[in-house]
């Protein structure tokens, strides 16, 4: 194994069979980062499998394409390091599955079959805890191939496509409402949906968030300021749009002004499924809108944390290796120029290209669109807590809350830790007199929903499992009402658990009209 400086930090450069990565064998720090109950390793691959036969270009139809390869080679990574046997052995589904079939090779010599091999994708819920970017990626890409090659099941793609049915249900919410109410209907809607019995599905608002800011006229321009564009997401924008008014509550009550764009859905659930052209086509409109905003004047938020791991983190994976950038920083011509920080400051770290050109480049996921926009985007939007934390400390923010009585305890879900933000909502919400917040679940506690993955009958118990281990601790706080900033996460407590939930935005908002008179929340 070959030692490699990575700005002061002692990285090791390993090889096996298939890949090049480098592991990271200093702890990790940060309160969030990989800190449960017991510290870990963290672990970076920064780099795409080697090899002619490990790489498969997804942008091509090609009917000779092996997707159970490309999970084989998951398998064989991870297992060659091991370190997720036990870092994930109570977080995840995927890796004690990934380890029992390679312990089986071992002892008994039976090797993994190609049904086996294909059906380990979908215990992938892309929560992002483990810490190797390029096996969630690969994993991906091998469910992508799976789907390019077999196609998708009928009840799948219904789940999948939160943004179609959502569009459509909110122009007839009230007979969509209806008709989930009559018991035999919705038995067979959940047998063609492949639906678990158990889970309920969710009522539509009876006005969306869209319908509500085009007629509060949110959908038009500012010449103001101090100016958001707000990329709300589908789940606030039909299922929960409370969330999505309070947001804009909470920033109007800051004097911005609130202009909510064209959009579409942010492209996890589809990508989740392996549906690519469906998610390219969503995440490339959602990158010209937003971007054009933000060459407007306006900053760039979201409030759904699922959102924004897609766009500040998936989009802009291996980004940085493209020729466009390295164009773009000046890069010299044998190196390299890959972007950190040394000592706090930005900078960058210079790799020999004649090294490492064949494994550090632009070939991910997102690669066929332009990786400056993508870079940009990532840059850009920030999440609304983050951006309402910014104003806390510029002094900017209004601290006139009203008094909100109640105990509740506070859960920052997997995509907003995985953003590396902190933890804002929190430090907003003791600001707020009366209100008593507990954080509970450490760095590798998950809700287990997966956003439509919970819904599914060959994933639901999985997902129950998955989750108990914070449910429970949830329980130990005795709280009278849970707060998260995902809503994915909302479904699943709300599911498990006997407590009303909230998001952090609905109770600021609470907090500034109980400030000026307009009422109490009520937590039952």
């Amino acid at each position: 194994m070959e030692a490699f400086d990575f700005f002061g930090q002692q990285l090791f450069l390993h090889k096996n069979k298939t890949r090049t990565y480098f592991i990271d064998r200093t702890w990790e720090p940060k309160a969030f980062y990989r800190s449960g109950d017991h510290p870990q390793k963290r672990i970076s691959i920064l780099n795409t499998p080697v090899g002619k036969d490990e790489i498969v270009e997804l942008k091509k139809r090609d009917d000779n394409i092996y997707p159970e390869k490309t999970i084989r080679s998951v398998l064989d990574a991870c297992t060659d390091c091991d370190s997720c046997r036990f870092l994930m052995d109570e977080s995840c589904l995927l890796f004690p599955k990934l380890y029992r079939l390679y312990d089986r090779e071992k002892e008994k010599g039976k090797v993994a079959g190609k049904a086996e091999l294909l059906d380990l994708p979908d215990l992938c819920t892309l929560c992002g805890l483990c810490p190797c970017p390029d096996i969630r990626t690969d994993l991906i890409r091998g469910k992508t191939e799976r789907v390019r090659k077999e196609g998708m099941p009928f009840g799948v793609r219904l789940l999948a496509d939160v943004q179609f049915f959502a569009r459509l249900g909110a122009r007839v919410p009230r007979l969509v409402n209806a008709i989930l109410k009559i018991k035999p209907i919705v038995h067979i809607l959940k047998k063609i949906g492949g639906i678990h019995p158990q889970r309920n599905i969710p009522l539509m608002a009876k006005e969306s968030f869209f319908s509500w800011a085009h007629r509060k006229r949110f959908d038009r321009k500012t010449d103001q300021h101090s100016k958001v564009a707000y990329f709300a997401g589908c789940t606030a924008g039909y299922l929960f749009p409370e969330v999505a008014r309070a947001t804009v509550n909470v920033l109007t009550h800051n004097g911005v002004s609130v202009y909510v764009p064209p959009q579409d859905c942010c492209g996890m659930p589809t990508l989740l499924e392996g549906d690519e052209h469906t998610t390219l086509h969503r995440v490339q409109s959602n990158l010209e809108t937003l971007l054009n905003a933000g060459r407007e004047g306006y900053d760039l938020v979201c409030s759904c944390p699922t959102c924004g791991f897609l766009m500040r983190v998936l989009l802009k994976d291996r980004a940085y290796y493209s020729e466009a950038y390295q164009c773009l920083v000046k890069a010299d011509t044998d190196e390299i120029k890959v972007p950190g920080s040394k000592r706090g400051k930005p900078g960058f770290t210079r790799l020999k290209k004649s090294m490492y050109q064949a494994i550090l480049k632009d070939d991910g996921y997102f690669s066929g669109l332009d990786p400056l926009d993508r870079i940009a985007l990532s840059e850009k939007i920030t999440d609304v807590g983050e951006y309402l934390d910014r104003l806390y400390r510029e002094k900017r923010l209004n601290i006139h809350f009203g008094k909100l009585e109640g105990r509740m305890a506070y859960f920052a879900p997997c995509h907003q830790r995985e953003q590396e933000i902190g933890t804002p909502y929190e430090k907003l919400l003791l600001l707020i007199p009366g209100l008593s917040i507990r954080r509970v679940g450490g760095a590798m506690d998950c809700c287990g929903m997966g956003g439509s993955l919970g819904f599914k009958k060959d994933f639901h118990e999985a997902s129950i499992k998955l989750g108990q281990p914070l449910m429970e601790k949830i329980k130990k706080t005795d709280p009278e009402a849970v707060i998260t900033d995902c809503l994915s996460c909302r479904l699943q407590f709300t599911h498990a658990l006997p407590y009303p939930v909230f998001h952090p935005l609905e109770l600021i908002s609470q907090s500034y009209d109980i400030a000026a008179g307009k009422g109490q929340i009520e937590l039952t």
